[in-house]
């Protein structure tokens, strides 16, 4: 994660600096960003989900997609800021845009040497049960369950160690892991389909068809971005509450929704002659789209994060959510190559594509995908059909009392899952 960010912070000032029309900079600079973002967005997901306990997981997981928002809102209002002012900051109008991209690297940077080590990061890479032991007396409120789950840790990795290959290779051989990814990689490509970040990227160019003013659509941009870190809150507490699936589902008939009612508003309301509509319709639309933001921040926008980073074995964790994350990327450069030739030929009325697409992804998490809410990451593999490997490490380890009674919280709670 230190890495990415650094990487991050010089990538940004590449670009900060640019000479004049020296445009391959620029997109150099763009470049190196990308791959120190795609190292922190890989090692982020899973240090949290590998910290967190699993009756909180999904609430700690969601501040991980709200600082998203925070990111958003922090360059949405500097933005507007610089906008207002680019007759006395000149270069710096954009340049101030581009090197605020250091601040958070910086801020994790400076809180990293102050955060535990994750505690099977420990037990993988040398077996340091006293060090893992340590990481889980910092984030664990009583000796016993700093013990336990140590215990589950060091089983599953024992077995893991045996059974898994680290290597990519493994996630395409054990049949457990290959469905986990295959799932995973549909529901972060389902993210990008649900239209959220193609909108986001042609925010200002969907505006156009409503609003003449550049101020005005830059004053909109950055209140969505404002909202979007109190919708975000929302999956703080529903996460663990409802479960993943329904938050998946629900925002997916809520984005659906939204998605039907903006071009129909288009279609039924005149369009003045510069192309642009009333003052009172332009309003109901972007009330449409904040509603739009409002379905997807807490439920695809944070809980794909969430679903991703905890399903998988430890031994390739950190490989799989970074396959997701580049899937994401790959699946959103496409989608933007051919949106605003889509834009420009249909207008408004190509967001029915995406309410088509919304209902798919909510039919799919329906019959496709389980729910994990609650359940440790040591038994995610029973969920999906695998081995336990608890149990078969605790049997490796020799260790006595590794078997889970039936009535048992994870066995009971993994069971309730596969029923779903």
């Amino acid at each position: 994660m230190a890495i990415g960010c650094m990487v991050t912070i010089v990538a940004t000032l590449m670009q900060t600096f640019t000479p004049h029309h020296k445009i391959g900079v620029f997109i150099a600079g763009r470049v190196v960003i990308g791959l120190g973002q795609g190292m922190a967005l890989t090692a982020g997901p899973v240090y949290i989900g590998e910290v967190a306990p699993s009756e909180i997981r999904g609430h700690i997981m969601a501040c991980w997609q709200m600082f998203y928002s925070v990111g958003s809102f922090i360059a949405y209002w500097i933005n507007y800021a610089c906008s207002k002012r680019r007759a006395q900051l000149g270069e710096w109008d954009w340049r101030m845009v581009v090197i605020f991209q250091m601040l958070v690297p910086i801020i994790i940077i400076i809180a990293l040497p102050f955060q535990p080590e994750s505690p099977r990061w420990y037990i993988q890479k040398n077996d340091n049960v006293e060090a893992a032991r340590a990481a889980l007396m910092r984030i664990r409120d009583t000796e016993q369950e700093v013990e336990e789950e140590l215990l589950q840790i060091r089983e599953a990795i024992e077995y893991e160690k045996e059974a898994i290959s680290s290597s990519y290779s493994a996630l395409f051989k054990d049949p457990s892991v290959r469905k986990r990814l295959y799932l995973a990689f549909a529901l972060n490509v389902g993210q990008q389909l649900t239209g959220q970040g193609t909108l986001n990227s042609y925010s200002t160019a969907i505006y156009k068809k409503v609003w003449p003013s550049n101020d005005t659509i830059n004053l909109i941009n950055a209140l969505n971005a404002t909202m979007g870190i109190f919708f975000t809150l929302n999956a703080m507490w529903t996460a663990d509450r409802f479960g993943r699936r329904w938050l998946f589902m629900v925002g997916a008939a809520g984005m659906a929704v939204c998605m039907l009612i903006v071009p129909i508003v288009g279609m039924k309301t005149p369009t003045a002659a510069d192309g642009t509509k009333s003052e009172p319709v332009g309003i109901a639309i972007v009330f449409l789209l904040f509603l739009f933001i409002f379905f997807y921040k807490p439920t695809w926008g944070a809980t794909t994060w969430m679903w991703t980073a905890e399903i998988f074995s430890v031994n390739v964790r950190a490989q799989a959510v970074g396959m997701c994350s580049q899937m994401q990327n790959v699946a959103n450069t496409i989608f933007q190559q051919f949106f605003p030739t889509f834009l420009a030929n249909e207008g408004l009325n190509c967001l029915f594509f995406f309410m088509a697409m919304n209902l798919v992804l909510g039919v799919f998490v329906y019959f496709c995908i389980p729910e994990t809410k609650q359940i440790p990451l040591e038994q995610m593999d029973r969920l999906f059909g695998g081995a336990d490997h608890t149990e078969k490490g605790g049997q490796m380890l020799g260790v006595a009392g590794h078997d889970r009674a039936p009535g048992s919280k994870d066995g009971a709670e993994v069971q309730q899952s596969e029923r779903r």
